[in-house]
């Protein structure tokens, strides 16, 4: 087994569990992943945590498992929407609709940046090492990095992408790669989810929504956006337990 997925208190708990190679992406890793994201799209997660387990969170390719498998790989097919069969396992994360926050330690090179880099929020340990690392191979990152780096200085993106330089967790902080930095990711990552799984899921679907659409939408789009999702959750039952709740100063129930 590539990956579990458990479910509890609306909370979704996904790990990468090959930790003997630092969760190196093998073929099967791929299926694996795919799986779980089509697995959380159909489930009541109010959010997800993405994290590895091991020393490393991902190291990457498994280049010695992917040497034989390379050639077959259909890389123009557009297998999940936009995005092909590679590039699903980070793409696919912005396409559920709940948030996803990963949790990092000690290694996310190459595909591992980019998986991790699918997640809405990012937290990483101080001591993480991050690297573009595809250059090293003569290749470029092609697992949705580029569409998922917006956030990211572009100066500093294109020395990393031309080098493979390996950078540390303050680096990344700083250039956008990393939310914020934790002695404790997961339970950092932990915390998040349960602040994050109190709050109305219909809003918080909506605000995610509008996150992705300001990736690449222009303002008039965005502003009848932002419209469409407030009128739309205004009166809502699960609105209404909002303020309910907020105004009898009790823990809110909302309906999935």
């Amino acid at each position: 087994m590539r990956v579990t997925t458990m479910i509890a208190d609306g909370i979704a708990d996904v790990r990468l569990t090959r930790g003997d190679k630092m969760n190196a992406i093998d073929p099967a890793m791929f299926d694996a992943l795919i799986d779980a994201i089509e697995t959380l799209r159909a489930s009541p997660a109010r959010c997800v945590i993405l994290s590895g387990e091991g020393r490393a969170f991902c190291a990457g390719l498994d280049m010695a498992s992917m040497a034989t498998g390379a050639a077959g790989l259909d890389l123009t097919t557009r297998t999940h929407g936009i995005a092909n069969r590679v590039q699903q396992v980070a793409w696919g994360w912005r396409t559920l609709s709940m948030p996803v926050i990963a949790a990092v330690h000690g290694l996310a090179l190459g595909g591992g940046l980019q998986i991790m880099a699918g997640a809405d929020v990012r937290i990483a340990a101080p001591d993480t090492r991050f690297a573009i690392l595809e250059a090293k191979w003569g290749l470029v990152a092609d697992m949705a990095g580029f569409a998922l780096w917006r956030d990211v200085r572009g100066d500093v993106l294109r020395e990393l992408a031309f080098t493979a330089r390996e950078f540390d967790a303050v680096e990344a902080q700083a250039a956008g790669f990393v939310t914020r930095l934790s002695d404790d990711p997961l339970a950092a990552a932990q915390a998040l989810a349960r602040s994050i799984a109190e709050r109305s899921p219909d809003a918080v679907r909506a605000a995610r929504r509008l996150a992705n659409l300001a990736d690449d939408a222009d303002a008039a789009t965005i502003l009848t956006a932002e419209s469409a999702e407030q009128i739309a959750l205004l009166g809502s039952a699960n609105q209404v337990e909002a303020v309910r709740a907020g105004m009898e100063r009790r823990a809110p129930n909302f309906a999935d």
